[in-house]
């Protein structure tokens, strides 16, 4: 069994670049991958960013920053991360996609290196179905945004080994997060639960129940969330959470995922929440 000390994260988008941030911070090489040197070198000009912000509120000291920057390279090149130990995938929310990354990383890494998908509601059973020595396969999934929430849920599937139990541990250890392990199921724990709130939210606003900011204040005030449900939404993007949903009434056939009319209608307007200027509110 190897230690973990080079990761590797596919993807430089929101999440991408905040677990290839939080994993240098925590001293683990790092190599980031995204399809063109560009998108790549947009993931790093964020954590960059990310990394000032913490130095400028006296959160991060400029000596740290400066080590974590050090620590991470990046590329264009999928063979690149063929040393490191673990590998985080961030790619979109598509099984297709996802299980052809995990057969191409089959071929380029070591038979027990760590294969992770931050996938937030996709079968890891299937993922790793299409890798070889699937027992080294297993969900990571962090949360936005990421060197904040404190969460990683770890997705156990149907082929997932003790042992890439014992070693995610260790790494969800040294970043500083606080785990939680669940056995692989449409939603898992977090998604299922979070989808279930923001549906109904939209429900609610849809009938005309009260305004999109009371029924956020509701679950503020009321229930202590940080962000409301309909908040959260639009942070996530409005397109990300109808896939979701239709994913989930797929799988479940529960009436509690069907998509609410009004979610649908905003994602065919593109009006797909923060990311794009409006969604259920403007920005």
């Amino acid at each position: 069994m190897s230690e973990l000390t080079q990761v590797g994260v596919i993807g430089a988008g929101t999440m991408g670049h905040g677990i290839a941030q939080v994993s240098a911070q925590a001293g683990f090489s790092v190599v980031l991958y995204d399809v063109t040197t560009a998108a790549a070198e947009a993931g790093r000009a964020k954590i960059d960013k990310t990394l000032q912000v913490g130095v400028e509120k006296k959160k991060v000291t400029p000596e740290a920053r400066d080590a974590a920057l050090a620590r991470l390279t990046t590329t264009d090149a999928l063979e690149a991360l063929a040393p490191c130990e673990l590998i985080v995938e961030a790619a979109p929310e598509k099984l297709a996609l996802k299980q052809e990354l995990f057969a191409k990383l089959s071929r380029h890494c070591a038979p027990d290196a760590i294969l992770a998908s931050n996938t937030s509601s996709l079968s890891l059973t299937e993922i790793a179905a299409s890798a070889t020595h699937p027992g080294r396969v297993v969900g990571l999934h962090f949360f936005n945004p990421v060197h904040l929430m404190k969460l990683l849920e770890v997705v156990r599937a149907f082929q997932t080994s003790d042992e890439t139990i014992a070693r995610v541990r260790g790494y969800g250890a040294a970043i500083g997060k606080e785990l939680i392990v669940v056995k692989d199921s449409p939603g898992f724990a977090s998604s299922r639960l979070g989808v279930a709130l923001g549906l109904e939210a939209t429900r609610m606003l849809e009938e005309g129940v009260a305004s999109a900011e009371d029924i956020d204040r509701a679950m503020k005030l009321g229930y202590g969330h940080p962000m409301g449900p309909l908040e959260l939404g639009d942070l996530v993007g409005l397109d990300v959470r109808l896939a979701i949903a239709e994913y989930l009434y797929a799988e479940t056939g529960s009436p509690t995922f069907r998509p609410p009319q009004l979610l649908k209608k905003l994602v065919r307007a593109g009006k797909l929440g923060k990311k794009s200027g409006e969604g259920f509110y403007r920005y």
